[in-house]
């Protein structure tokens, strides 16, 4: 199929977290695929670097995704620089281990609540805005959430990080919530999970050996590999273009077999 044919040609699409990671690499492939881009980050120097090497499809913000205004600002960009909004990918999100998450006997106030607030409070903000435009508009629309596998498969030994896995696995339910409430208007929400994917907030358990043996078992796909940006890149594309257009409130697992698969521990 032709890049051209994906059903992002002219599409004006936002994407949380969109200047590093996972998000740089789903707008790398959604602008192959046609579509013009507000990417929302919060380091300065990643949104221009970002911006420089996409070209002028891309525009790049630099917010904080729990500001309330930071999505609106994002939609409101779309629509004056490319004539419409079309689309939403909430990438922004990660571990807070080092704020206090971890095993729940370990978990600190400051902890839960920052990792919530980084994961589903941001994601909220996000998806509250773009169904505001969606509605104002009177046009349908998609909404991609990130979730990840921990959200409904965990791994105690090694990603035991409580805060993290519940707001993960909120983003189940409040997709499908949203999803089935606002499928009458056209609005698609749908969810896709990573497992262990190389990225620049996974150094910690990409960097350790014990975890790789343990991910060769666990991720059997591809030889046992550690995920890449890149395998996401195409399941993003086909959820915020009209290959989907059918579909709704699903839950979509990348993740090399993680899911499926019991993991071998050294003992």
């Amino acid at each position: 199929m032709n890049k051209a044919d994906s059903g992002l040609q002219g599409r004006s699409i936002v994407i949380v977290g969109g200047t590093t990671g996972l998000g740089l690499s789903a707008a790398r492939a959604c602008v192959l695929s046609g579509a013009r881009l507000v990417l929302i980050g919060r380091n300065p120097e990643s949104a221009s670097s970002a911006a420089e090497e996409l070209g002028d499809s891309v525009r790049a913000l630099v917010g904080d995704a729990i500001d309330p205004k930071t999505a609106t600002d994002a939609i409101a960009l779309a629509v004056t620089t490319f004539g419409s909004f079309d689309g939403l990918y909430h990438v922004a999100g990660g571990s807070g281990r080092k704020v206090g998450d971890g095993p729940l006997h370990e978990i600190t106030d400051e902890g839960w609540d920052a990792t919530l607030n980084l994961n589903l409070k941001s994601l909220f903000l996000s998806n509250r805005a773009a169904v505001k435009q969606f509605l104002a508009q009177k046009t349908g629309g998609a909404i991609l959430n990130m979730s990840s596998v921990l959200g409904e498969s965990p791994s105690p030994r090694y990603f035991a990080t409580h805060a993290y896995a519940a707001a993960k696995s909120a983003v189940f339910g409040f997709t499908r919530s949203t999803a089935a409430y606002y499928a009458p208007y056209g609005i698609r929400c749908n969810v896709i999970c990573p497992a262990l994917v190389a990225t620049p907030m996974s150094k910690r358990a990409v960097g350790d050996e014990e975890i790789r043996r343990f991910i060769r078992t666990k991720q059997p796909l591809e030889g046992g590999r550690i995920g890449l940006a890149s395998d996401l890149d195409d399941a993003v594309v086909f959820f915020l273009s009209d290959a989907s257009k059918y579909i709704t409130g699903q839950v979509l697992a990348v993740d090399g077999g993680w899911s499926v698969s019991e993991g071998q521990i050294d003992e």
